[in-house]
Parts: C-alpha cells; sequence; structure tokens
C-alpha cells in the first residue's frame, strides 16, 4: 500500500485532529516501510482486530501497532474492526470503530468493543449464517481470545488475578436447547461446551492456587531483607485480589459455568466447588490479617516519626502489640508468620540505625575524633538490645499465660541480622575507642588483652556457625513449608555462609589495628574451614537434588499412563509424584546453580503436555469410574458394549509411557469418545434420578388433610391430580429420552426390563400413596382418636328421618377419590396392561386396609341407625293425618286406640283442648333440648339441627290445629254477642266453650287475638 491509500483516510482525519498534526507530518508517519507493513496487516488479515496509535510526547513522532502499548500515558488512538471482512474502500467507513482513549485505558477499550460490538455481532446469526459455515465460530473464539488477553493484562498490571470464561458460552447456549437436544449434534455441541468449561475450570484452579500458595515469606526465603510495610501491603493486595477472584466467581457468567458442570455432572465440579471455600477461606485469613496487623503497622508509623534516642523507650510498647496480634489473631498464630514479621521489624530497626548512625560516616571516622559518634553507636546498641530484651519480657509472658501456643521457635531465627548487625558495631565501638591511642606503646599493651579476647569472640562466632550446621542439617526445616526440602537446605546453609561472612567483615575492621598477624591468620583460616564445610555441604546437597530429580524422572517417564490400583479399580499413575516433581522443576528452573540432568530437562520440557495429559487422564478415569462403579443391575445390559470399549480404550493406554510421543494427542482422541459416554450416561441417570424423586415425592403427597373444623376432606383435588398427571408425563418423556440416550431398540429385551424397572417405580410410588391416605383415613376411624373426620345430617323427609349424605356415601367418596389418583399416570410398561389403580386394588396389602376400613364403618352405620331408630318415638307427629285426629278428638274429645271401636260421642270441653296444647309444649319443650350434634365412635359427627328444626315445625302445625279451632270458637262467640244485642240487649250468646275461659287458654298457649277480634271484644265489655 502508499501512502495515498483511501482506506487510511478515516485513520487519518481522526488522527490529525486528535494529535493536531499537520499533513506533513501525517505523510512522513505513513511513508516509512515498517508503517505500510502494520496498516496493510491490519486492514487485510481479519484476524487482527485493534490497531493502536501513539504520540511521543518529546519529539512528537508518532508510531503503530498492532498490540496494545504498555506504560503510556498519553492518549491513544484505538482502530478497531466490528466485522470479520478484509476492509476495503467500500466498507471502511461502516467497519471501522475510531476512539481516543488515554494509555492505560487502552485494554478497556478492547474489552469494550469486543463485548459490546463484536461479540453480540458474531452470536447473531442473522450475521453470520452469511458467511463460510465455521467462519464465524472461529472469529468469536478469537475475538473472545483477544479480549481475555487484555483483560489478564489489564488485571496483572494492577496486581489481580483474571479468570477467563469458556470461548463457547453464550447465553444462547445455555438458553437454548443445548441440554435437551438429544441429536448427534447437539450432543456433540453439549460435550464441547462441557469440555470448554472443565478446561476452564482447571486453568481457575491453577490460577487461584498459584496466587494462594504465595507468602510473605518468600523475599526471606530469597535472601532480601524485607520491612514490615512488604508485610502489611503483600497483605492489602491478597485482599484486594481474593475480592476481585470472589468477584469474578460470582459473576454471571462463572455462574453460567458452575451451572454447565453441575447439569452434567461434571468430576470437576467437586474441584470448583473446592476452589470456592478455598477463595472464602483465603479471603477469611487476609480480612483477619489485615485488621490485625493495623495496630502494629501504626505504632511503628508512629516509631518511625520519632528522634532515634525515643526508640528504646518505646520498644515494650511495640512488642506487646506484636503480642496481641498472636493472641488476637488465629491466622498469625502460627510461628513461621510471626518470625517473618519479627525479622522484618528487625530489619526496619537496623535501616533507621544505619540512617541514624550515617554508617559510611562512622566507618571512615575510625581516626578522628570519635567521641559523638561513640555516643551514637552505643546508644543504637542499647536500643536494639532493648529490642531483645523486649522480645525476651514477651515469650517469657506467653509462657507464664498458658491460654495460647508459646514462642517455642528459636530465637537466633528472629534476631540472625539484628546480632550481626551489633556485632558489627560492637566491632566499630572498639576501634574507635582505642584506635587513637595505638601510637603509645603503654596503651597498646594494656588494649592487647581487650583485642585478644575480640579475637576469641569472633572465633567463637565461628565456631557457633560450625554447631548450628552439624545439629540442624539434617532437618534444615525453617523455610521448608513453601519450598523442596533440598531448596531449604541450600537457603539454609547460605544463611549460615552469610552468618560466617558477616563476622569476617566485623573482624576486618580491627585489621586497622595492626594486630598480630597470626591472630588474624588464625581468623582466616577459621573462616576458609567454615567456608569450606558450608561449600562442600551445598555442591553435594546440589548433586544430589541434581541426581534424584533426574533419578525420579527417569523412574516417572518409565511408567505407564494408567494403572490398576485395584482389582477394577484404574487410575492414573503417579500423578501426585509428577506434581510434585514439577514443582520442583519449576523451582530448580529459577535457580542456576543446579544441573538439570537429561531426564528432568526432558521431563520440564514436555510439563505442559505431561500436566495436560496428567488432567485429562483424570478426567477420563474418573468419568470411566462413574460410568462403570454407578451402574444399575437393568441398566448394564444396555451400556455393556460401551463398558467394555471403554475398558479396552483405557488398558491400550496401560501400553504407553509419560515418556512416549503423542501422548497428548492420543489422550484427548480417547477422551472425547468417553466424554460422550459419560455425557450420555450421566443424562440418563440423571433423568432415572428425576424418576426416582418424582415417584417418592408422590408418596409424600396428601390426598385427605384436615380443614379448620377438623373434618377430614379430599385436599386440593384438581392440582393434586394435575400434578400427579403431569409429573406422569414427564416419566414417560425422560423415559424416551433414555432409550435415546442408550440408543436401545424398543423391541429389545434390555430395554423392556428397564421400562419394567421404571414402571415397578411408578407403581411402587403410587403404591405409598395410596396406602399413606388409607393409613390416614384408619388412624382418623380409630375410637381412641377423639377427632371428627366424618359429618353426616339427619333430616325430617315425607318418608321419614333420614341421614343426609348416607353414612357410607361420603367415606365410599373418599376411598374413590384415594384410588382414582392412581388411574392419571400412563402405564410406562409396554407389556403390562391395566392401569395403575387396577394394580393397586388387586394388591393384599391394600385390600387388607380397605376391608378394615368398611369394618369400622359398618360398626359406626350400626350405631346411626340405632340413633334414628330412638328417635322414631316422633314418628307419630309426621306419620298421623292431622284433620283425621282432629276430627276424631272433636268426636270422642281424645284419640281412641287402635283397640277401640265402638265408643260413645263425648264433645270435647275446653280442659280437654288445654290437656293436648299442654302435652304439644312439653313436646315442644322436649325436642328442644336433644342434643344438637351427637359423635358416634368419636369420628362421626351427626348434625340434628336439621332434624329438631323440621321436627319442632310438625309439632307447632299440631298446636296450630287446636288453637286455631279455639280462635274459631271465639270469632263465633263474639259474632253471637254482637247480633243478640241489636236484636235484645238482655239475651246471651250461646257457645259451647265460655268466651272468657277460651280467650285465657289462648293467651296461655301463646296466641294472641286478631286485632278486629279485640275491637269487638272492647265493645262488648
Amino acid at each position: 500500500m502508499d501512502a495515498r491509500d483511501e482506506r487510511l483516510d478515516p485513520v487519518r482525519s481522526f488522527t490529525l485532529t486528535s494529535f493536531r498534526l499537520e499533513e506533513e507530518r501525517w505523510l512522513q508517519f505513513v511513508s516509512e516501510e515498517e508503517t505500510q507493513v502494520i496498516f496493510s496487516t491490519f486492514f487485510n488479515t481479519p484476524d487482527y482486530k485493534n490497531l493502536f496509535l501513539c504520540q511521543d510526547p518529546e519529539d512528537g513522532g508518532l508510531s503503530v501497532d498492532l498490540d496494545p502499548p504498555k506504560n503510556v500515558q498519553t492518549k491513544v488512538i484505538c482502530v478497531s474492526r466490528s466485522g470479520r471482512e478484509v476492509i476495503t474502500r467500500e466498507n471502511v467507513r461502516k467497519i471501522l470503530i475510531i476512539q481516543e482513549v488515554e494509555g492505560e485505558d487502552a485494554k478497556s477499550f478492547i474489552i469494550a468493543v469486543s463485548e459490546e460490538v463484536t461479540c453480540p455481532l458474531l452470536i447473531n446469526p442473522e450475521t453470520s449464517r452469511r458467511w463460510v459455515v465455521g467462519l464465524a465460530e472461529e472469529a468469536l473464539r478469537s475475538t473472545e481470545q483477544q479480549r481475555n488477553e487484555a483483560l489478564v493484562m489489564e488485571a496483572q498490571m494492577e496486581g489481580g488475578t483474571f479468570l477467563t470464561y469458556p470461548d463457547a458460552l453464550h447465553e444462547d447456549q445455555l438458553h437454548g436447547n443445548t441440554f435437551t437436544d438429544d441429536t448427534e449434534e447437539g450432543k456433540l455441541s453439549h460435550t464441547k461446551l462441557l469440555y470448554s468449561c472443565d478446561t476452564t475450570i482447571t486453568e481457575w484452579v491453577k490460577l487461584v492456587s498459584d496466587f494462594l500458595q504465595q507468602d510473605s515469606s518468600q523475599p526471606v526465603l530469597d535472601g532480601l531483607d524485607p520491612l514490615p510495610s512488604e508485610e502489611f501491603n503483600f497483605w492489602r493486595t491478597r485482599l484486594k485480589n481474593l475480592h476481585l477472584i470472589q468477584q469474578q466467581l460470582r459473576s454471571s457468567r462463572a455462574q453460567q459455568v458452575v451451572s454447565v458442570v453441575q447439569r452434567a455432572d461434571s468430576v470437576y465440579w467437586s474441584s470448583l466447588r473446592d476452589l470456592y471455600s478455598e477463595v472464602q477461606e483465603g479471603l477469611d485469613e487476609a480480612q483477619d490479617l489485615t485488621v490485625n496487623l493495623d495496630s502494629v503497622q501504626e505504632k511503628l508509623e508512629e516509631l518511625e516519626q520519632m528522634d532515634y534516642q525515643q526508640l528504646g523507650d518505646n520498644m515494650a510498647a511495640l512488642m506487646e502489640e506484636v503480642r496481641q496480634l498472636w493472641i488476637r489473631s488465629e491466622f498469625y498464630r502460627r510461628p513461621c508468620r510471626v518470625v517473618v514479621l519479627l525479622q522484618e521489624i528487625c530489619n526496619l530497626f537496623i535501616q533507621m540505625s544505619r540512617r541514624f548512625l550515617h554508617e559510611e560516616e562512622v566507618m571512615s571516622g575510625l581516626g578522628s575524633d570519635s567521641g559523638p559518634r561513640l555516643d551514637d553507636v552505643t546508644l543504637v546498641i542499647w536500643t536494639l538490645q532493648t529490642l531483645k530484651e523486649e522480645y525476651r519480657r514477651c515469650r517469657t509472658q506467653l509462657e507464664q499465660d498458658g491460654d495460647t501456643h508459646n514462642w517455642d521457635f528459636p530465637s537466633n531465627l528472629v534476631f540472625f541480622n539484628l546480632d550481626h548487625f551489633l556485632l558489627h558495631l560492637q566491632s566499630i565501638q572498639l576501634v574507635k575507642m582505642f584506635g587513637f591511642l595505638l601510637d603509645r606503646p603503654l596503651i597498646q599493651d594494656q588494649l592487647r588483652p581487650h583485642l585478644t579476647r575480640l579475637e576469641e569472640l569472633v572465633l567463637e562466632e565461628l565456631d557457633q556457625t560450625e554447631v548450628l550446621f552439624y545439629s540442624e542439617r539434617e532437618e534444615p526445616n525453617a523455610f521448608s513449608r513453601f519450598t523442596p526440602s533440598a531448596a531449604a537446605g541450600l537457603c539454609w546453609t547460605q544463611q549460615l555462609r552469610l552468618r560466617a561472612e558477616n563476622s569476617l567483615d566485623h573482624y576486618r575492621t580491627l585489621q586497622q589495628l595492626d594486630l598480630d598477624s597470626g591472630a588474624s591468620q588464625l581468623v582466616l583460616q577459621r573462616f576458609q574451614q567454615i567456608v569450606d564445610l558450608l561449600q562442600d555441604f551445598t555442591d553435594r546437597v546440589r548433586s544430589s537434588w541434581s541426581s534424584l530429580l533426574d533419578s525420579d524422572c527417569e523412574f516417572i517417564l518409565k511408567q505407564p499412563l494408567i494403572q490398576n490400583n485395584l482389582p477394577g479399580m484404574l487410575g492414573v499413575n503417579c500423578s501426585h509424584t509428577i506434581q510434585g516433581l514439577l514443582k520442583e522443576l519449576r523451582y530448580v528452573s529459577r535457580k542456576s546453580d543446579v544441573e538439570l540432568r537429561p531426564h528432568a530437562a526432558r521431563l520440564f520440557t514436555c510439563r505442559d503436555d505431561i500436566t495436560q495429559s496428567c488432567l485429562s487422564l483424570s478426567h477420563m478415569v474418573s468419568c470411566y469410574q462413574q460410568v462403570a462403579s454407578d451402574v444399575l443391575p437393568v441398566e448394564l445390559p444396555l451400556i455393556r458394549d460401551q463398558l467394555q470399549d471403554l475398558n479396552q480404550n483405557l488398558l491400550e493406554l496401560q501400553g504407553y509411557t509419560w515418556n512416549s510421543e503423542g501422548v497428548q494427542q492420543l489422550v484427548e482422541q480417547k477422551r472425547e469418545r468417553l466424554l460422550l459416554v459419560h455425557s450420555s450416561v450421566s443424562r440418563a441417570r440423571a433423568n432415572m434420578a428425576a424418576v426416582t424423586r418424582v415417584t417418592q415425592e408422590w408418596a409424600e403427597l396428601h390426598l385427605l388433610q384436615c380443614s379448620g373444623d377438623s373434618l377430614l376432606e379430599v385436599s386440593d383435588t384438581e392440582q393434586t391430580y394435575r400434578r400427579i398427571r403431569e409429573e406422569g408425563e414427564e416419566v414417560l418423556r425422560l423415559t424416551q429420552v433414555n432409550r435415546s440416550l442408550y440408543g436401545a431398540e424398543v423391541s429389545s429385551e434390555s430395554w423392556i426390563r428397564y421400562l419394567d424397572h421404571i414402571d415397578d417405580q411408578v407403581q411402587d410410588g403410587l403404591f405409598q400413596l395410596v396406602l399413606r391416605s388409607l393409613t390416614v383415613l384408619l388412624d382418623n376411624m380409630n375410637p381412641q382418636s377423639c377427632s371428627v373426620f366424618l359429618t353426616v345430617s339427619l333430616q325430617l323427609q315425607e318418608t321419614g328421618s333420614v341421614f343426609e349424605p348416607s353414612v357410607g356415601d361420603g367415606l365410599s367418596d373418599l376411598l374413590q377419590s384415594v384410588y382414582s389418583a392412581a388411574s392419571l399416570p400412563l402405564r410406562v410398561s409396554e407389556r403390562r396392561h391395566g392401569n395403575y389403580q387396577v394394580s393397586l386394588q388387586q394388591s393384599p396389602d391394600l385390600s387388607a386396609l380397605e376391608q378394615e376400613v368398611m369394618h369400622r364403618l359398618l360398626q359406626v352405620k350400626e350405631e346411626a341407625e340405632r340413633l334414628s331408630a330412638g328417635l322414631d318415638r316422633y314418628a307419630y307427629l309426621w306419620q298421623s293425618d292431622r284433620r283425621e285426629v282432629m276430627q276424631e278428638f272433636l268426636t270422642y274429645s281424645r284419640q281412641l286406640g287402635d283397640e277401640e271401636v265402638e265408643v260413645e260421642e263425648a264433645l270435647p270441653t275446653l280442659k280437654d283442648f288445654q290437656r293436648e296444647i299442654e302435652s304439644l309444649h312439653r313436646l315442644s319443650r322436649e325436642v328442644t333440648h336433644l342434643d344438637d350434634v351427637i359423635v358416634l365412635h368419636s369420628w362421626l359427627q351427626v348434625d340434628l339441627r336439621t332434624f329438631k328444626d323440621s321436627l319442632l315445625s310438625v309439632v307447632h302445625e299440631w298446636k296450630h290445629l287446636y288453637t286455631e279451632y279455639l280462635l274459631d270458637s271465639v270469632r263465633d262467640s263474639l259474632q253471637q254477642v254482637t247480633h243478640h244485642r241489636d236484636d235484645d240487649e238482655e239475651s246471651s250468646p250461646s257457645s259451647s266453650f265460655p268466651l272468657t275461659e277460651t280467650i285465657f287458654l289462648l293467651e296461655a298457649a301463646g296466641v294472641e287475638l286478631p286485632e278486629h277480634l279485640s275491637a269487638q271484644l272492647e265493645l262488648i265489655t
């Protein structure tokens, strides 16, 4: 391309405006060959999604790159393509997205464009269907890879850990038919998605595990002299990053990964759960330490602001804070942690002391006036000794308290550097005290014993170094928690050598005193002995480590990939040993002084392939064990051929070793086949578990329940029936899905037996449902239950007293509703006829319960009939013809008996009427006092209120018959009185009953005269 290429126009105009460039500068820039190559690559290669232009802040020159710029604080122009097409002059303005961002935001721009523009376009079927098959998927993977790289880079620059997500994971896949599509294409898509998620979880576990294994003691192990601030920053940074990791693990995309592996019952689901737990435990630890270290940090910051002369008086308060930290924090109550913190505190005071003394000036001023400097050195020695004394006081106090663990670690681990610094200062002190007097012979003679003593102290220090070496060389485990034991040994010998070298350095400060050369030679010889001893040990450890590593690696490389751990149980061979060796090899690779011999070098070179193969094999073996060990008897014939094929594939791997060529490719080939079988079988078993869960839940349903007034009734019949019917349909659907997953023939005997097994489960679930309901029914029919569950009402009808509903009908309805639930699910078995209700009604156990129910029903029914018969004493009231009875009363003044045939007529008197009315009054009171409700056998409630109301109404009608006759008599009497008064005032009325007595009788019966009769009565009185 040339500088006038039209595809450059959008970029040129934006760049000139953004950077305020002149046209000449732009032409000069695009005329450079390197610039043209980059632009041409970007325009013509769809794989490159972004282009970045920057301006040098010093000379104003432009630069262009296909990768995001690093450490750029000025603005950057980001050019991105929104489609996977070659950029031409026709589509350039449609396909390019150009934006100006700050240097550090370039990665954020890539992320935003990928998430909001490119990925949605590539996922959209309308966009991708015009492309070659597979092109959109490849473009999507490339875009997401670039996005993930940007996110990882951004997280790393911020000191964080970024967890990438599977390339194949998209919303449409999860909400579509990925998990229900039983076609070969659907199975393959599901397997690819599961494999992608499993691989992602492996990466997450590795990233997070690597991060969690980091420890604040690493600078000490590396031979550095860290300060407490590094400890505080370590835990704050760790807490921040753990929050970031947890936030990512709780994100919607991470939850999609969880959903995929959980639905598939992947073996990595347990690893993911463990990862969540480890992150939470790490968070708890980091939060605890960050909070509890605050008081120590505040105290140290306070000390750093003080004059050096004030430090000694504050050492007690500082060590008290450290002691309280040990007591408060369970996570810091570990020797390795407090030793590191105390070492860092010592390093801080060494640094503060050096600043106070201006150590170079002290050393260079040995022959000058040393008075003021000597006082400063004395002050520093006193201050540091005070720190050690306060440490010992706190240690003693912890031992006396006895409530917490003691500081039982060696003190020399804490004060290793401090002791050497003190020895150095003491040497300087002696030189400064006596150096200016050495010219005087008398003084030399007096000083020589002291100098000789100092030489002895140096030799004693060297001797002590040798003693430490011999006493601890077999167990140099002070820092082996985070490093291999051999590495810990090398670190330990390095520290001893530094101790010896420091002793020699301190001694060399005395050589200016012109001491006896023989004594000096003795010290140097002793030092060389120690150095030779340590060097010999170091060489032997390195050689032994290198040899042992090579031997172990040779052994591993010759081992088969798969082994039989137990009869019928396969396992990945040496997987834990491999991980341990790789950890050591990674450590050795950072050290140039340990030789990697051929087998170790081979294993280290192939570490990524071996690690991936080990993970894949572990996954394969785990999947195989799941398929083989959890098999059901009825399932085995359906998967026998597949099991044999899988077993053969795994056995073939026993012929390959970790050193074989092409192991990773072979493992991946066999893994895909195994994952397809595992996925199908796992889904089929999950469906079977769903069927089992459905049938078990049926047994817990309540077809009968007590209502608010303790009456047993069918509970939510329609809703319960609908649930059983729908779940029965779901059982049939899952059964058909399983036939497809197993690839079974409909007419095969193995499939028919499988259906019979499911049919038995369904029938057993319905059996338990009916059994539970009948048991509830019997429990409520127990006379000792004292709980009413059925109610009938006694009613008075034309035919007489009847129960409504009848005593048997209510219970029959309950029994019918219970059994009818078993008719709702369709039959699963194809060779068993009749629905489940018919089968259950033939069950001896259920029949026995049903017969017991009917027996108890017969008992209560007989009791109810006796109750009804007892109330038939009132039957004459509704069975007799009231007109005939009244006519008989008016003729004979009483009701004749059945045997009375020829009786003389006798008209009733008013007393006869009074007798009949009072008899009916007594009968009315008797009926009123009957019980409203009677409970039979403690569970059948008979409601008599309707019967009582009807019977009282009949009694009232009888009474009305007599009172109405008397009212008619009163009416006739009043009419006669009125008529005779008009004709003859002195005549008296002719009536069968005295008017006044009749009226009194009616009033006593509760009958009032009508108003017109009352008015007539007033006229004649």
